[in-house]
């Protein structure tokens, strides 16, 4: 549609667990996609989306991909994670025990927390939320077998249009200042090289050696299919 064009931005400053090379749009921070539980509540938590769409005694909860760019995140995962024959026949078993999918994450996540589920689809940064805002460390984030899907935030630049403060404001997401409030606020990991505070420090470290699906070369006609078929798995 040609609604941004590329920046000027120096990308081999980027460290994140993917290689990036799009010019147009720049990437300030990254999570990811993770099920939140709480362990003092779930003692065996699943090690696997096969186990977690397979275990009937969990209560899942996530999020509409129509609606929420995190229940997009389970619609890749999935398909990325079982051949495509087997993916309707696990949208349907992981219903039979889902117990509600939300049109986004604040209302999926708030009837976690007030306990009405004993997993919820998010990012892995979540537990540091809750050890920062509210010094509790009792929320963990599932590290599957299988690998995770990554969610990268971008910021582009408008095509069309004379504004010198593009770049420079582009360039200045990715410095160490940008970078610690963004980190800290929208409690996400740095794409830059930069100590920022110990629990984001340590997770950013450990991400780089996490297993990453690889969804570069997922199209636009692949996820609208995607959602016809989770929409038809959950109307069955």
């Amino acid at each position: 549609l040609n609604i941004f064009e590329p920046n000027k931005v120096d990308l081999s400053q980027l460290r994140l667990p993917i290689k990036w090379e799009n010019h147009t749009f720049l990437p300030f921070d990254y999570a990811q996609y993770a099920f939140i539980y709480d362990k003092n509540k779930l003692a065996n938590p699943p090690k696997s989306l096969k186990e977690l769409v397979e275990r009937q005694d969990l209560k899942v909860l996530y999020q509409d991909p129509r609606t929420s760019s995190i229940g997009r995140g389970l619609l890749l995962w999935m398909n990325a994670v079982y051949p495509e024959a087997d993916v309707a026949n696990a949208w349907k078993t992981l219903s039979k025990h889902t117990v509600t999918v939300t049109k986004g994450w604040t209302e999926s996540y708030g009837a976690f927390l007030k306990g009405e589920g004993d997993v919820v689809l998010s990012v892995n940064t979540s537990p540091i939320y809750h050890i920062l805002s509210e010094q509790k460390d009792n929320y963990v984030a599932t590290e599957f077998a299988e690998g995770s899907v990554l969610q990268v935030e971008v910021a582009a630049k408008v095509a069309n249009r004379n504004n010198a403060c593009a770049d420079e404001f582009l360039g200045f997401l990715l410095s160490p200042l940008a970078q610690a409030d963004i980190a800290k606020n929208n409690v996400m990991l740095p794409v830059v090289e930069t100590n920022i505070e110990s629990h984001i420090d340590a997770l950013n470290s450990r991400a780089k050696s996490m297993r990453i699906l690889d969804t570069t070369t997922v199209t636009s006609e692949q996820l609208k299919g995607w959602i016809n078929q989770w929409q038809k798995a959950l109307s069955k």
